[in-house]
């Protein structure tokens, strides 16, 4: 059940609200051959989180299926994507199931529950201190929460309406808000095309590595000024990335991005400003 990606999260008492992690959505399985533990896509990667099915095979139920993300917490006590990538091969012990949902359990299905009932249910079967947790509701207004939320650094907000029903795909009766954050990215080249908005192509700082485009929203003084800088000192595309409306440009512009936090690529990102260090 895939959330559905909104600008503000609902109003009202219908709607229970949880952090958005930022780690891999997975389930985990329980029957009478063990723990088994899935991607979002369907693949068997208990074999990546041996201790995370240990902690599974603990859990005091005959059969289960458990909705939930994997993920790795920082010093500052938020989930990092990137740590949990090099925590998978080499850190097992850092890995934690966060918890939200319960499908089945000791042969009965539950997906036509209501959350709330699904939850409860769930939320008694977990023990306290574990490397299993429970998600817990964030009480309090959607718009105050999400503002905490957004100040904390969390990667956004999902609601989910309290009477729903647990249907695979996309939903409508669970959404997501995600926070924005502003980081700093090398300018590649500038796309064009004739009636079409302008982007600016950016790559990791450091790296070089290509994260996506950024529509250009800055002031007309300043795109004119862009466009020059771009047009003056031409460079090469990067290897592997075809965009024949690009004006490539050598290396030194560094461009400031609003972007979704919590994607591993730029996106709904704009350009606010830029600067060159060459």
């Amino acid at each position: 059940m895939m959330p559905t990606l909104v600008a503000k999260p609902p109003q009202g008492d219908d709607w229970m609200h949880e952090a958005k992690f930022d780690g891999y959505r997975s389930q985990i399985v329980i029957d009478d051959e063990g723990v088994s533990i899935f991607t979002r896509r369907g693949l068997d990667w208990t074999t990546k989180y041996r201790d995370l099915a240990k902690a599974a095979a603990e859990l005091e139920v005959e059969s289960a299926i458990i909705d939930g993300e994997i993920i790795v917490v920082n010093e500052a006590g938020l989930s990092d994507f990137a740590a949990l990538r090099k925590a998978i091969t080499r850190r097992q012990h850092d890995l934690y199931f966060v918890a939200f949902d319960l499908l089945h359990l000791n042969g009965h299905d539950l997906r036509d529950m209501s959350l709330e009932d699904r939850r409860e249910i769930l939320q008694a079967m977990i023990p306290a201190g574990g490397r299993i947790q429970f998600s817990q509701a964030l009480p309090g207004d959607a718009k105050a929460i999400f503002e905490l939320v957004d100040k904390a650094g969390l990667e956004g907000l999902v609601s989910k309406r309290r009477d729903s029903k647990y249907r695979s795909g996309n939903s409508t009766v669970w959404l997501k808000t995600k926070a924005y954050s502003i980081d700093e990215y090398e300018l590649l080249g500038v796309e064009r095309e004739a009636g079409k908005p302008a982007f600016a192509l950016m790559a990791e700082r450091g790296t070089g590595r290509y994260v996506g485009s950024a529509f250009i929203t800055l002031n007309r003084e300043m795109r004119e000024r862009l466009w020059k800088r771009v047009q003056e000192v031409p460079g090469q595309p990067p290897k592997g990335i075809k965009r024949p409306a690009t004006i490539w440009v050598k290396p030194g512009l560094i461009g400031r991005v609003k972007h979704l936090r919590g994607e591993e690529d730029l996106r709904h990102a704009s350009l606010q400003d830029f600067w060159d260090e060459s």
